[in-house]
């Protein structure tokens, strides 16, 4: 199922300020925030949405990737939603996420939920320079958290349930008197859940989650560079008491080629050529990303001369095409001579005129004046 746009999700124009996108996303975290919205997954699913869109567009690079690329250019990018952890210019959104949460109870005296939400994971994934310009799918070995076997995520052991804390009286929260004023902090003994494990199970010990070795495949899109993240929904550690599963951040790190160099979606790579295939002109072949190919190089070729071939570079993020390949061309200057080669090297040299050495020439007649 293909995204909204973030700029329609929200519901502001593409030349929306910060501040009025903070507070379209105010209006939207108000109305859709699962704590204010109880078993409805259609609110959740929104919440997530808005939040997602908001992470982009509050941040300077992500929306200007988005502005130009579109979902393409940001996906794998955004944290989604208030666990993903991205939200790091939101500033006063806090008192939302105050109001949203309460301090163990909602205005209504609800009891505060025991279930809660698991963490957000990162790790690092090794690719090859090839396998980021194309594309391709690896497989990652991870230990994270998950529902325990045994009790099956209640806690309890043999079925048992979890009861109300005897502390708070399932209300999350102890309330105590400082002269005028009452204070109400999270209870010490349940943090905050409302409720306790009388009789713990024996393998989890009451938490629910157990930490279990996973193995996942990861699709690693064509056009990613080192550094970017991707973001796999749900596969962080599990939430606690029903509360939902984290988000598992995968870090790209790209090895670096033999022979090729990135530099957005272009390679750079350097031929070296000899005097006489740059004197002359050559046909040579070149390395590129998918093979070699055949390449004129023209007569009267200079060392540090650069070549492009079109579309043999790196694949644009969501398939748009390909960068291209600059060739550095580097003129060698043979090192070891057999006696028949420096003979002719010493004749060629007899042959040199300032039309054949235009550079060298006007660079003498430089210095000549210079120092008149």
């Amino acid at each position: 199922m293909s995204k909204r746009d973030y700029y329609e999700v929200l519901g502001v124009e593409k030349g929306a300020g910060k501040d009025e996108i903070k507070k379209a996303y105010r209006k939207k975290a108000m109305k859709y925030h699962p704590d204010r919205n109880p078993d409805d997954a259609e609110a959740e699913a929104k919440f997530k949405e808005a939040s997602e869109a908001a992470e982009v567009l509050l941040d300077e690079n992500k929306k200007s990737r988005y502005d130009q690329f579109g979902h393409a250019g940001v996906d794998g990018q955004a944290g989604g939603g208030f666990g993903g952890g991205g939200f790091g210019d939101f500033g006063d959104l806090g008192d939302i996420f105050g109001d949203i949460f309460g301090g163990g109870r909602s205005r209504g005296g609800r009891r505060r939920s025991a279930a809660r939400p698991g963490n957000d994971l990162q790790m690092t994934l090794e690719v090859d320079f090839s396998e980021a310009a194309f594309g391709c799918e690896k497989n990652i070995s991870l230990t994270r958290l998950a529902e325990c076997e045994t009790c099956h995520g209640t806690g309890g052991k043999d079925g048992s349930k979890p009861v109300n804390c005897d502390m708070c009286g399932g209300m999350g929260e102890v309330r105590r008197q400082q002269g005028f004023f009452t204070v109400s902090q999270t209870c010490p003994k349940c943090s905050g859940a409302g409720q306790t494990v009388s009789d713990p199970c024996g393998t989890c010990h009451g938490d629910g989650r157990t930490r279990k070795k996973t193995e996942l495949e990861v699709k690693v899109p064509g056009g990613i560079d080192h550094g970017q993240r991707l973001k796999l929904t749900g596969e962080g550690d599990a939430g606690s008491k029903g509360g939902p599963a984290g988000d598992l951040y995968v870090v790209i790190d790209i090895k670096e080629h033999e022979l090729f160099e990135r530099n957005g979606f272009d390679v750079h790579c350097t031929i070296p050529v000899s005097f006489s295939q740059a004197a002359l002109g050559a046909e040579v072949e070149v390395p590129t990303l998918d093979g070699k190919v055949s390449v004129k190089v023209p007569t009267g070729t200079q060392s540090g001369k650069k070549m492009r071939l079109k579309g043999k570079g790196i694949q644009r993020l969501g398939g748009y095409g390909n960068g291209d390949q600059i060739m550095h061309i580097h003129v060698e200057t043979p090192q070891k001579l057999s006696k028949e080669q420096e003979e002719l090297f010493q004749k060629l040299s007899t042959f040199d005129t300032e039309s054949s050495h235009p550079m060298s020439n006007g660079f003498f007649d430089k210095v000549k004046n210079l120092f008149q």
